[in-house]
């Protein structure tokens, strides 16, 4: 499970963030994260805490956006969720497809008060 990795290195840059903003206490932070990316949501929601722990990130709220996976078949045009829809385009039902998303992980907000 290499998320504990990655969400250390989320806080390391969100404190760096936190530190040049001069910011005292964070409320949320939100992560984005695509379908097709090599981490796992539910993997970072559960190393999150750990991740954290004794930080100036220990009393915040993890908000995880799910980005779809989207491909443009090269048939028809269509954008779809090749997730979703097993790699199958849902207008013409070809499987040629171009990939445009789903790869990211980025950090969205850092929400403070």
């Amino acid at each position: 499970m290499h998320e504990l990795g990655v969400i250390i290195e989320v806080v390391r840059t969100v404190e760096k963030i936190v530190a040049g903003q001069n910011l005292k206490k964070i409320e949320s932070l939100t992560l984005q994260i695509g379908k097709l990316s090599s981490v796992v949501p539910e993997y970072i929601e559960k190393s999150y805490p750990v991740a954290v722990d004794g930080t100036i990130l220990q009393d915040t709220r993890l908000i995880i956006d799910v980005l779809p996976a989207n491909g443009m078949c090269r048939e028809c045009g269509h954008v779809y969720d090749i997730v979703d829809c097993e790699k199958v385009c849902p207008c013409c039902k070809a499987q040629n497809y171009e990939i445009l998303g789903g790869r990211e992980f980025f950090i969205k907000e850092i929400s403070a008060c």
